[in-house]
This record gives structure tokens, C-alpha cells and sequence, in this order.
């Protein structure tokens, strides 16, 4: 989840710190959040969505909880799917490998003991993990063993990128009012990752505010935007033709890309229509549709329309009761994790409407992050005609649930 304050939170591994908008909704009892939780969110936003549910709504998928892995003292703060494996951090700074199948969960651990993990992405045998103290940590998977080994093979940025960058006066940027650093380092927590499609590019994002640029074959920092917003960064995602999007809690979505024949990113477009802070991003798999979920409940459906804006507000998808803090996308169904503890899966039908299909209840406190996938060891019937999928959340609780959904075809 993101943060909407600019001055770092103190961090208390012990006792996890929701250091964003969120912990408003969830602890407040000032007058004026109150009643949140009955009231409609964005309203000036049409929804996508039935204004009630109807118990056909939910029961056209079939769903159900096959595993919860334990093993974590601090809350799961990162998931990523990989190959056979499923990656997790925590608050703590532990990174563990579960085994992807949940009818045999094992699980060894790759680290523990540093910062706490914002994100992971996983590109052949590398891991690169987000740190809460501004650091991108390099893992390498040795093969060459019966029992897979991971050693960190360096830290972003490089000792030697760090170096080149020390002599030249033009290489440093103020980061406060009397702190200069050279560009190529964050200085404050890396909040997100990105990898591109052929993993040769890697993107952060930072309470910094800033995003980066690496190349993963030599780890080297290509390119930085400083002030790309005016508060936190808390979320990042890539589209297939080489379209960035940044969500930050300045409430606003930005949009970059590199020009051809540019060597840095452009500004493309701002989305601005939540009205607290962005918290996470997910992408349709043609790119055509973005989703952007935030503090204010919603999560805003943005549809490509070939203008100067890139994006058009298609609506809202209402349901959650409190703050939106994790969207991961399969296929046609897009599942949001919140505050409110609860998992919705979603799929678009005719036009622009969409159904909650199910709603997984089951963590004990905020969900933080979600990862999916098709559910490959699914053996269908002969009378089956629908698709099997398996959603695997991480939440506040220290508990990681893997959920199991059949969706009939629409």
C-alpha cells in the first residue's frame, strides 16, 4: 500500500504501520470519515457496476480457499508468481519461495533480516526486490544444486555506478532542502517494481517521487525522473508498447513513454479523477484498459481513446468498503484487494458494465498484494465450459490464502 505523507513514518518491523491514506479508513473516527463506508465513492464517477448485487451476481463462479500458508511473523508485503514457485516478502525483510502448487506447500526462505520488501519481480534467474530503506536488492537463482540456492549478487545502485557518478557536479539533484545525492540512488522507500516484456529494462518507483530506469544485464542506472510527481510514488505499470503509468498520492496517474529517438522518458498524460491517494495500477493484458485503484474506495476504469488525454474515465467499479490497495489482472477478470478484507474478482460483460463475480472473505486484516494466474493443473470435464483460476493473497494478517475460482465462459 502507498503512503500520502512526504516526511518518512518510522518503520517498527514488530508492529506493522499502515503509512498511508488508508489508515484513515481504518482507524479514524473523526465525523468527516465516519460514515465513509455508507456513502458513495466518486460519485461524480458513473458506475460500471449493479448499485445492488444480486445473488445471481455472484454465484455465475464457483470459488473457495484451498490453502493458507503461514510461516511469516510480519505482514506480506509482496507477492509474485514465477515459474513453480510463488515469491513472497515481508515486513520483516524475509523473502521466502513457496512451491506454486497449494496441495503441497513448502517453502524455503531466500533472505531475512533486511529492510522491509515493497515489491518483487522475477526476470529468468534474477529476483529484484524493492526495500523500505530506498535500496533494489539483486537476487540470483543457482541451479547448479538439487536444492536451489539464492545469493544477492549486488545492490541498485551498483558500487561502481555509484562511483562514476561522484566527480561530476551535474550528476547530483537536491532530494531536500540542503541534501543533494547523485541521481542514480532513491532516498526514500522503493515502492514498486516493473519489469519490461523481454525483461531487459527494469522500473522503480519511490516515495522519492522520483522512477528509474535499469538495464538488468549489467544493472546499470539509465534514466531518472525526478518530481515526476508531487508526493509518493506508490504504484507502476508497463503496457506491451511501451507506454509507463505512475500512480502516486498526489491522487493523480501519470503517463510517459520514450519519443523515438528521445533518450528520455516524455510526459504523455495526467488522469486526474481520484480524489485521495492512487495506490495501485493494473493493465488490461492488449493494454487497452487501465485500472487504478485508491483511498476513495473506487476502482476507475480508464478505456484508450486515441485522444490527447491517452486515457478516458469509462467508469467506476464500487463494492469495497474501505481503501483499494492491490489490482492484478488475468485474462478478463481483474481481482482488487482492501482495507476492507476482502477480495472481489471482476469481469466485464456486454459494453462497459461489469459483474463482482465472488468475494473472498477469509484474512483477518487488510489485504496488501495479489498475484494470479490460470490454474494450470486444472483437469476439466467433459461438461465443462469455463475456466479455472488461482488468486493468491498476502494481507496484514501474515497469512497468505490461495484462492481457487472456476469462471464459466461468458
Amino acid at each position: 500500500m502507498g503512503r500520502f505523507l512526504k516526511c518518512p513514518l518510522p518503520f517498527h518491523s514488530n508492529k506493522p504501520q499502515i503509512s498511508d491514506q488508508s489508515q484513515i479508513h481504518l482507524h479514524s473516527d473523526s465525523s468527516s470519515n465516519s460514515s465513509l463506508s455508507s456513502q458513495s465513492s466518486l460519485p461524480s464517477v458513473p458506475s460500471l457496476t449493479p448499485p445492488i448485487e444480486q445473488p445471481t451476481t455472484v454465484a455465475a463462479a464457483h470459488h473457495h480457499c484451498l490453502a493458507t500458508l503461514k510461516g511469516h511473523s510480519s505482514y506480506i508485503s509482496s507477492l509474485a508468481l514465477a515459474g513453480k514457485h510463488l515469491y513472497c516478502g515481508d515486513a520483516d525483510g524475509k523473502i521466502a519461495v513457496w512451491d506454486r502448487n497449494p496441495s503441497s506447500p513448502q517453502n524455503h526462505t531466500v533472505a531475512e533480516g533486511y529492510s522491509a520488501v515493497k515489491s518483487i519481480a522475477v526476470s529468468g534467474d534474477k529476483i529484484f526486490t524493492a526495500h523500505q530503506d530506498h535500496k533494489i536488492r539483486v537476487w540470483k537463482i543457482d541451479n547448479s544444486t538439487a536444492n536451489k540456492k539464492y545469493k544477492m549478487v549486488t545492490v541498485l545502485p551498483t558500487l561502481s555506478d555509484r562511483c562514476v557518478r561522484l566527480l561530476s557536479a551535474k550528476n547530483y539533484v537536491k532530494v531536500r532542502r540542503h541534501k543533494k545525492c547523485t541521481w542514480v540512488h532513491h532516498v526514500d522507500a522503493v515502492s514498486a517494481l516493473a519489469l519490461t516484456r523481454d525483461g531487459s529494462l527494469l522500473y522503480s518507483v519511490s516515495w522519492d517521487r522520483s522512477f528509474k530506469v535499469w538495464r538488468t544485464s549489467d544493472f546499470k542506472c539509465l534514466e531518472s525522473v525526478q518530481n515526476a510527481h508531487d508526493d509518493a510514488i506508490n504504484a507502476v505499470v508497463l503496457s506491451n508498447d511501451g507506454f509507463v503509468y505512475t500512480g502516486s498520492a498526489d491522487k493523480k496517474i501519470k503517463v510517459w513513454k520514450k519519443i523515438d529517438g528521445e533518450k528520455k522518458h516524455s510526459l504523455v498524460s495526467t488522469l486526474e479523477k481520484h480524489k485521495s491517494a492512487v495506490n495501485a495500477l493494473a493493465l488490461s493484458s492488449d493494454g487497452s484498459v487501465l485500472y487504478s485503484g485508491a483511498c476513495d474506495r473506487s476502482i476507475i476504469v480508464w478505456e484508450k481513446d486515441g485522444g490527447a488525454a491517452h486515457m478516458a474515465v469509462a467508469g467506476a467499479l464500487r463494492g469495497h468498503t474501505k481503501a483499494i490497495l492491490c489490482l492484478a489482472v488475468v485474462s478478463d477478470l481483474l481481482c482488487s484487494g482492501s482495507a476492507d478484507k476482502t477480495v472481489r474478482v471482476w469481469r466485464r460483460g456486454c459494453g462497459n458494465s461489469y459483474s463482482c463475480l465472488a468475494v473472498f472473505e477469509g484474512h483477518r486484516n487488510p489485504v496488501k498484494c495479489l498475484t494470479t494466474s490460470l490454474d494450470s493443473n486444472h483437469a476439466k470435464s467433459a461438461t465443462e465450459t469455463g475456466d479455472s483460476y488461482l488468486v493468491y493473497s498476502g494481507s496484514l494478517d501474515s497469512e497468505i490464502k490461495v484462492w481457487k475460482i472456476w469462471v464459466p465462459f461468458a
